[in-house]
């Protein structure tokens, strides 16, 4: 858990930068974590030591529950080697600094909201986002320790009659989610995500966005498990997600790709607004009953289905 942000500046003789930092320090105080600036150039602390030396003396604290700021490449390496979660602070007087090898670099520190500083951790703990929340769902990244309960969801015969199912093995779909989670989340910041009841905390279904191979747009597509459906879950859901991918992800345009005979999800479809634009045949199968690390299975094995084509534009 987030229990401190620690700012590991090198050029404590900017008064403005260091005056920015301070600020926001104290604005994630407000937010309810912890919050300093250290100055590593001027403490008595050695490079394969960094992050265990910047760690409190008076808490229970592990690397694992600080997120570490810095404006310098070389400490990033260090707290890095040390284990330490690591984002890049870029300003006007640092524009030479890399910042190899970490995921996320902040300009304009003091516009940074506390979101982004939740998430930048997240990710590197390995902790699912909450994307957002509807009147009675929580919509967030999918876990490996989901994948259990969809193939529950999935038991029922009904939930594959229109769309593909999971990997035979469990095994093969956790490897697959890893992947997915490490590739499709870190790298896009969208993807299909798990729907959760707010309430209870069951997982209903999965929901999101996806780039199909062959086509530019963005995909929505859903899934609600049998147990829940007919009680206005999916259009609550994919609503939502459809304003935050105006909103929030700026898309233009979104399709969606129903197979003709799914009367029920294309008349979901034009409740949510959309259009149909003309039908297309769809690629399904691609991975084939194994996951192999992404590799697709022979040309010859793949087979492709008739699909109408629903859009949306914003």
């Amino acid at each position: 858990m987030l229990k401190e942000i620690i700012f590991c500046i090198k050029n404590d003789k900017d008064e403005g930068f260091v005056s920015r930092i301070l600020e926001t320090a104290s604005y994630i105080k407000t937010e309810g974590i912890g919050s300093r600036a250290v100055y590593p150039n001027n403490m008595a602390c050695s490079k394969e030591n960094l992050v265990i030396s910047l760690l409190s003396d008076t808490a229970e604290e592990k690397p694992e529950d600080v997120l570490f700021l810095t404006d310098s490449s070389e400490f990033a390496v260090d707290l890095i080697s040390g284990g330490g979660y690591v984002v890049g602070i870029s300003y006007e007087g640092n524009t030479d600094e890399r910042f190899e090898g970490i995921k996320y670099v902040f300009t304009e520190i003091e516009e940074v909201g506390m979101d982004s500083f939740i998430k930048a951790y997240q990710r590197y703990a390995h902790l699912p986002w909450d994307i957002l929340t509807t009147d009675r769902c929580l919509i967030r990244e999918t876990t490996v320790e989901d994948v259990d309960v969809f193939y529950e969801l999935y038991a029922d015969p009904e939930m594959t009659r229109y769309m593909e199912g999971l990997f035979a093995d469990p095994e093969d779909e956790k490897k697959y989610q890893r992947d997915y989670i490490e590739k499709v989340y870190g790298l896009m910041g969208f993807g299909t995500w798990t729907v959760v009841l707010k309430e209870t905390g069951e997982i209903i279904g999965r929901a999101g966005y996806s780039v199909r191979n062959g086509f530019d747009d963005i995909e929505i597509g859903f899934l609600i498990g049998t147990a829940y459906q007919r009680k206005g879950y999916a259009y609550e859901v994919c609503k939502a997600i459809l304003d935050y991918g105006r909103d929030i992800l700026q898309f233009e345009r979104v399709l969606a790709f129903v197979k003709a005979e799914n009367t029920v999800s294309i008349h979901l479809c034009e409740k949510l607004g959309m259009v149909k634009a003309g039908e297309a045949d769809i690629e399904e199968n691609i991975y084939g009953d194994e996951y192999h690390d992404g590799t697709r299975i022979p040309a010859q094995e793949m087979h492709f289905g008739k699909y109408v084509k629903m859009a949306i534009e914003f």
